[in-house]
């Protein structure tokens, strides 16, 4: 297992690879830590730039990705709200710095791919093992019974509250960690390390079921039983595949509806949200109720939307005018980045969001990059329920890992994804 943390290079990008591997670990946790170690980043790759590494800044998948975030701050022109406008564009800073900082570092991303993405693997996994042991410990002071682990009151936001982590976004790590070790598990050689994967998925996937986000849970399934069997297998062994993933799930899924507590959360709570009726007697305001409300405003200015930090603003008023007050209270945002986009910087906006993420499934498809194409699928699933780039940890999330595994081809680094999982197992 040494050679993913210990390896052999320039002092420079030593340095280099250290940092970002700290960046994955603190990754889960406040923020601070993370800001801190991109900032050291930043200023380390600056120090070390080479004259000739400019040019890369101006390459078409640096270019695509950092184009949505200078379209919000074109958008900031016609914001009714400049000081949430600034708010939102320092927030998202990341969607532009690590595009830039991975074109001009020294750094071989590719040689180093399968190293970094163990090592947020195991700090997600040590993770789930602290929010396990912190529940448990809970049950023991109460004198409540083991089976209250798997209580509605020991799952989703419960779970993460530990490390102040939103569930959703936590899961989002758990699901692409689980993805990483399966994916060694099913491409490795060493038997020894086999056991170390198998059992790190193993807590990967008890903590994504504890922390019960059904937009994740989908994107996981969707990954397990279509990229794998189509990526990773042909002919008998892709059919055989498709055949044990289907079989599984399955198996999983009716776990899931005979469990009480994953019953309630998701599926009951998933037909909830799909109704556009507000229950004002029940406290209930699903999503779809206030996504329709988003599409009346999109109607308005549905070219260019209403400019950047426009979204809580209108949404509050719209919520207050529907009688809407637990969203309004709340201050819930769209829970969805393409009406979130299309709210702020209207249907521009959205096609642009859409051509990245095509963009990205086509480089993920074309190298047959497994890792990427998981990656790809987590984002935009968990998009339809989440305004992933407007928190920290969803943003970090999406400008490192979109950034990572576009920038993975440099001259002479022309190593598929396969070859550096062989290199770390």
């Amino acid at each position: 297992m040494k050679q993913i943390f210990f390896i052999n290079d320039t002092t420079e990008n030593k340095v280099s690879f250290y940092l970002l591997a700290c960046f994955l670990v603190v990754l889960p946790y406040d923020f601070f830590y993370s800001e801190l170690i991109l900032i050291s980043f930043g200023l380390h790759t600056l120090i070390h730039v080479k004259k000739e590494n400019i040019k890369r800044i101006f390459s078409k998948p640096v270019l695509v990705l950092v184009s949505l975030y200078l379209l919000g701050l074109v958008a900031m022109i016609y914001s009714p709200n400049i000081p949430e406008a600034i708010n939102v564009a320092t927030r998202q800073l990341a969607i532009l710095l690590f595009p830039v900082l991975f074109a001009i570092s020294n750094i071989n991303l590719a040689r180093y791919k399968m190293n970094l993405l163990c090592i947020f693997g195991f700090s997600c996994t040590c993770t789930i093992l602290y929010l396990y042991i912190d529940a448990l410990q809970t049950i023991l002071h109460f004198n409540l019974p083991v089976s209250s682990l798997f209580d509605l009151l020991f799952m989703n936001h419960s779970f993460s509250l530990p490390i102040g982590m939103h569930a959703t976004y936590l899961s989002i790590y758990i699901a692409f960690s689980l993805l990483i070790f399966l994916y060694l598990l099913l491409r490795g050689h060493h038997l020894e390390q086999k056991w170390v994967y198998i059992i790190a998925s193993v807590i990967l996937f008890a903590g994504l079921l504890q922390l019960s986000s059904r937009s994740v849970f989908i994107a996981f399934l969707v990954i397990v039983n279509l990229v794998f069997p189509f990526l990773l297998f042909y002919g008998r062994e892709r059919i055989q595949f498709l055949l044990a993933a289907s079989i599984i799930s399955a198996g999983l899924l009716l776990v899931i509806y005979n469990v009480d507590s994953f019953k309630t959360r998701y599926i009951s709570e998933l037909k909830v949200d799909l109704t556009d009726q507000v229950k004002i007697i029940e406290n209930t305001e699903p999503r779809l109720a206030r996504w329709n409300m988003i599409l009346q405003l999109a109607k308005r200015s549905p070219v260019i939307g209403y400019g950047s930090g426009s979204e809580l603003k209108l949404l509050k008023e719209k919520y207050f005018e529907n009688g809407m007050y637990n969203s309004y209270l709340q201050e819930f945002n769209a829970h969805n980045e393409y009406l979130s986009i299309l709210i702020r910087t209207g249907l521009i906006g959205v096609f642009l969001f859409l051509y990245i993420l095509y963009f990205g499934f086509a480089s993920a498809i074309s190298s047959r990059d497994v890792p990427f194409l998981g990656f790809m699928v987590i984002i935009a699933v968990v998009s339809l329920s989440e305004n992933i780039l407007d928190l920290n940890k969803g943003i970090f999330f999406y400008a490192f890992f979109f950034s990572f595994f576009l920038w993975k081809d440099r001259p002479g680094t022309g190593e598929n994804s396969v070859n550096q999982a062989t290199r770390v197992t």
